[in-house]
């Protein structure tokens, strides 16, 4: 039995996915805070539990047990307060995969400081930006010499800023910190490993703000997503019944610390489930360099973005053991059917596509119950009420698209309990900034306007759209501004994507909307072409003739443009709004 776990679901496991979507039920505490309650709690009960196996690009491998994390992050948190942070003050961490940002991480949960995450690919510009906005005391970065140059860039800009630490290289405490920067790893060496949990109401609890992520930034500036310390109990879905992470296994996601992906996957509903994390570093992704970690930690479930899978199946995948992976999970973009069929055909590993945001924790998924429909995000998560409305907002039938929204109806969370302000029996809260729904965000962070626009009423409106067929099975169509309008129709990116990466020539490829005075708007797409394919004329017509024989013709890409490499978030997410600015501008 999992200790830690069933003291937040009142039963773990469910015969079907019907009997889970009726009767999860999440425990939701008065003071709950991850790194005291899971973290420090593996360390009392098991303190030898694996928690973390890290290797990187040079082989090595590092492992940590749940007491080596608390004793790390009770150093971290007195080093924390000894450079002036405390309680709500605002901390940014550039850490790759370093040890250090699980350290930092819980750190900063003990003492209730506010960790936003970020990418060791923000630029100058991006660096300014978040410091700013978010009014960032502290940015504890990884000592590369391209971030470090971004740093200093920025340095001259930054308003609230007052320090800034550095983590070494691979080798050693501080070697080659530059000066006039903090060695966080020193700092952390020297501090005292004695801390204690601060009393009720002066630590960071429940409804305390914990985590900022900064959206992907796919339709303009990206906004400050905030969750509070109930964000890991929404993440049980997530590891638990999407991942399927097991009590002692090592999972895997692989995701930079920056990314929204790492609190999906690298983190929190896995320790609390009691699976060890699995760590790649990488300084550049390569598929073999992947492949090569992997056969190194041998994780018993595995998860990535749909880009990488895109990337592997382009691999000779005969030489490597897949075996010892159980289940293997996907989220961030849509995965293609395509992929999927490669994938199962070249490795065994049948692929269960999640979906959700920066804003939630597991919406929908292939759970594990569930069979697989190459394609489909599966079905609802219990937490939300997921529910796709219309234009006016009313619920969609079978084959239609909709906005893909949090309604509350059926919401089921909480086990039957009196709260403050309410009588045992009494409706289930409904989802807005002002109710702790853990998973949820609380809002936009110093955007009430924003967050206004999001949240129509108790509705939160994700501005995905999607369909559903007769089985419940949801589709992802794209964002509400990708969908194509063309002569009458609506045609989703994601369809002519998926056709389009059936043929081997497409290595990865975008599909967005040019303006047309006849049609109102066209199809078109980007393509990164597959090695050994030349752009040519023969081959655009080879592609939409293509794309005709396999989905209906009226949406084959009328526009084929043959790139180098597609614009993209920081996160990795194709930005298909800079594409469209393009041709704007162009026309």
């Amino acid at each position: 039995m999992n200790e830690i776990l069933s003291r937040y679901c009142s039963r773990i496991e469910f015969d079907s996915y019907e009997d889970f979507y009726a009767n999860y039920r999440c425990e939701v505490p008065d003071n709950f805070n991850f790194a005291y309650d899971v973290v420090d709690e593996w360390a009392r009960i098991k303190p030898e539990k694996p928690a973390l196996l890290r290797t990187n690009d040079a082989g090595d491998l590092e492992s940590f047990s749940f007491a080596d994390m608390k004793r790390l992050s009770d150093k971290a948190a007195n080093a924390l307060l000894a450079l002036g942070i405390k309680k709500g003050d605002v901390v940014m961490l550039v850490l790759k995969q370093r040890a250090e940002v699980w350290i930092l991480m819980c750190a900063l949960m003990k003492i209730g400081a506010v960790c936003i995450p970020g990418s060791y690919q923000l630029t100058a510009k991006d660096l300014e930006y978040r410091c700013n906005i978010a009014e960032v005391k502290l940015l504890v970065a990884v000592d590369d010499a391209d971030l470090l140059a971004n740093i200093k860039a920025a340095r001259p800009k930054f308003a609230a800023l007052e320090k800034i630490a550095l983590v070494g290289g691979e080798g050693g405490s501080g070697a080659g910190i530059p000066g006039g920067y903090i060695d966080m790893r020193a700092a952390i060496e020297g501090a005292s490993e004695n801390f204690s949990r601060p009393s009720a109401g002066r630590g960071a609890g429940t409804t305390d703000p914990m985590l900022i992520y900064f959206s992907s930034g796919t339709t303009g500036m990206p906004k400050m997503v905030m969750h509070n310390h109930s964000l890991p109990l929404g993440h049980i879905v997530t590891a638990k019944y999407w991942q399927c992470v097991e009590d002692g296994a090592i999972h895997m996601t692989q995701t930079d610390s920056g990314w929204a992906k790492f609190a999906w996957g690298k983190i929190y509903g896995q320790w609390i489930c009691g699976a060890a994390i699995g760590a790649y570093d990488t300084e550049k992704f390569t598929p073999g360099g992947l492949l090569s970690a992997i056969q190194r930690l041998r994780p018993a479930t595995f998860c990535a973005t749909a880009t990488i899978f895109r990337y592997l199946i382009k691999e000779d995948l005969s030489g490597y053991d897949f075996g010892f992976i159980k289940h293997t999970s996907v989220a961030g973009e849509p995965l293609s059917p395509e992929v999927f069929h490669q994938m199962k055909e070249k490795t065994g590993l049948e692929i269960r596509e999640g979906f959700g945001q920066s804003e939630t924790s597991v919406m929908a998924a292939s759970f594990k119950w569930l069979p697989v429909k190459p394609g489909s995000m599966g079905k609802p998560a219990p937490l939300f009420g997921l529910t796709l409305l219309d234009e006016d907002g009313n619920p969609c039938d079978d084959g239609i698209e909709g906005n893909m929204s949090i309604t509350g109806a059926g919401l089921n969370m909480y086990a039957a309990r009196e709260r403050p302000g309410e009588t045992a029996g009494a409706e289930a809260p409904r989802p807005c900034p002002e109710k702790n729904i853990p998973g949820l965000f609380r809002g936009y962070w110093k955007d009430e306007e924003v967050t206004k626009n999001c949240w129509q009423g108790n509705i939160y409106q994700t501005g995905d759209m999607a369909w559903h067929d007769d089985e419940g099975y949801y589709w992802f169509v794209g964002r509400n501004d990708d969908v194509i309008k063309c002569s009458g129709y609506r045609i989703g990116p994601f369809e002519v994507e998926s056709a389009l990466m059936e043929h081997p020539s497409v290595l990865e490829c975008a599909v967005t909307a040019v303006p047309d005075s006849l049609r109102g708007q066209v199809v078109k797409a980007s393509i990164v072409p597959a090695k050994g394919f030349v752009p040519s004329e023969e081959l655009k017509r080879e592609l939409q003739n293509h794309v005709k024989r396999v989905t209906a013709p009226y949406k084959y890409p009328r526009i084929v443009e043959f790139v180098e490499e597609l614009p993209k978030t920081i996160s990795g997410k194709i930005q298909r709004n800079v594409i469209r600015n393009k041709d704007l501008n162009r026309s």
